[in-house]
């Protein structure tokens, strides 16, 4: 009986075949071959199928068309439900590997690190409208925090997006798809609890940024962030807040939204408990000049006051 494949290139697809052909193409060069590509199509028309077909006969790909349209995130799982190898690397299609080795930079990790279940890269913005490109590393100051307290990740996702991630397909975890603002934060915190992330300092992934992406559509919308938001708090607990980037995060998160009251949160779409602390925390914000409240340094000097008065209020 043949070993399993290691690695399950898994690309949620739609539409968009000119990216999907460069990540073929980024796929097609790699020096590492023990690996198959699983493409589960959204699409409305036969166009990805028809590019998925002229790559078949170059490394083994499955296409599986959707009867219907599963949408973000829940695409993503069909492509990790589908896939039969012993690691999953997700790569959203307008993604591709850097170059032909990447692949193969994933595999040295695993074998360095052979208990480990989760890894994660560096990788290169690359902006498709203008060609900016901006490596983007982890501070090591931040990777300490991730590998301290997990919930970190509500700060900043150091981590990245999904495409940057290899993790072991044991068939027990998905993404959320009550989400799609929080959905990678939410799964690597999820993911985190069964063991500790292995960061790969190389650029091995281009993640491309365009207009017309989820992240874009929600950005800044109180009736995305804020009921997304309050459902990872409320699957972290209260007392993630005790970390004071977590706390950090929510005064921003307030501030920059402009919640002003409880009754701000509900017609947002959050019909939830609120604490007390963070109750404390916008009553705080409405009484501030927003001058003031918009300036970096006083605004960082007032919530690490508010943050000194109401840490130890922070219990699960």
């Amino acid at each position: 009986m043949s070993d399993p494949i290691l690695i399950s290139i898994c690309i949620p697809a739609y539409k968009r075949v000119d990216f999907l052909e460069r990540l073929l193409q980024s796929v097609t060069i790699q020096t590492f071959r023990d690996f198959e590509v699983v493409v589960t199509d959204d699409s409305p028309d036969d166009s990805v199928k028809k590019l998925c077909e002229q790559y078949q006969e170059l490394f083994p790909l499955k296409y599986f068309r959707n009867p219907s349209a599963l949408g973000t995130p829940e695409n993503w799982n069909e492509a990790i439900r589908r896939a039969t190898g012993k690691w999953i690397k997700l790569i959203h299609d307008d993604d591709w590997l850097v170059n032909e080795h990447s692949l193969q930079q994933y595999v040295n990790a695993i074998n360095k690190h052979p208990h480990a279940t989760f890894f994660f890269s560096a990788y290169r913005n690359f902006w498709l409208h203008s060609g900016r490109q901006q490596d983007v590393f982890v501070n090591s100051s931040r990777y300490k925090q991730l590998l301290k307290q997990r919930a970190t990740l509500c700060a900043g996702n150091v981590i990245g997006p999904p495409s940057v991630v290899l993790h072991l397909n044991d068939k027990q975890f998905f993404y959320d798809n009550k989400v799609k603002w929080v959905v990678d934060i939410e799964f690597y915190i999820r993911y985190l609890k069964t063991g500790q992330p292995v960061y790969i300092p190389e650029v091995l992934i281009n993640v491309g940024i365009g207009e017309y992406q989820v992240t874009q559509e929600t950005f800044r919308k109180r009736e995305v962030e804020i009921p997304e938001n309050f459902y990872l708090l409320n699957k972290t607990g209260i007392a993630a807040l005790k970390n004071r980037l977590v706390y950090d995060a929510w005064w921003r998160l307030m501030r920059n939204l402009n919640i002003l009251s409880v009754e701000d949160l509900r017609t947002a779409g959050y019909s939830g408990a609120v604490h007390p602390v963070l109750r404390s925390m916008i009553a705080w914000q409405k009484n501030t000049p927003r001058s003031l409240l918009t300036n970096g340094v006083f605004s960082k000097t007032i919530m690490f006051v508010h943050y000194l008065l109401n840490r130890n209020r922070l219990r699960q």
